[in-house]
């Protein structure tokens, strides 16, 4: 298995909603190592090891990316939040630049 594969599917709802049928809750909660290893994680392709890491680490490369275009600073949503945002500045200053009344009379 890739681990980053299983770091991924190990963020998903559907995993943390089983996790939590294995979690001892207590003052302090406590995962239960007996049900923690009951949990399934999809694998691609459980017959075809090569085929399956090929297909792990296609999926790992397309959410590596996505979190990349989420989460970065230079790149991705915020830097496209920051583009619009002086775009709608500059297009507002625009259009809210009236000729002064000197210039409307000449």
């Amino acid at each position: 298995m890739n681990p980053k594969f299983v770091s991924y599917c190990m963020q998903t709802a559907s995993f943390i909603a089983e996790k939590a049928k294995y979690v001892a809750r207590t003052k302090v909660n406590t995962l239960l190592i007996n049900g923690f290893s009951k949990i399934a994680i999809p694998v691609p392709y459980p017959d075809d090891r090569e085929k399956s890491l090929a297909e792990q680490a296609r999926i790992v490369a397309i959410l590596d990316k996505f979190d990349a275009l989420t989460n970065s600073i230079s790149e991705g949503l915020p830097r496209e939040i920051e583009l619009r945002q002086k775009q709608y500045e500059y297009y507002r200053n625009l259009l809210l630049n009236f000729p002064k009344s000197e210039e409307v009379a000449a």
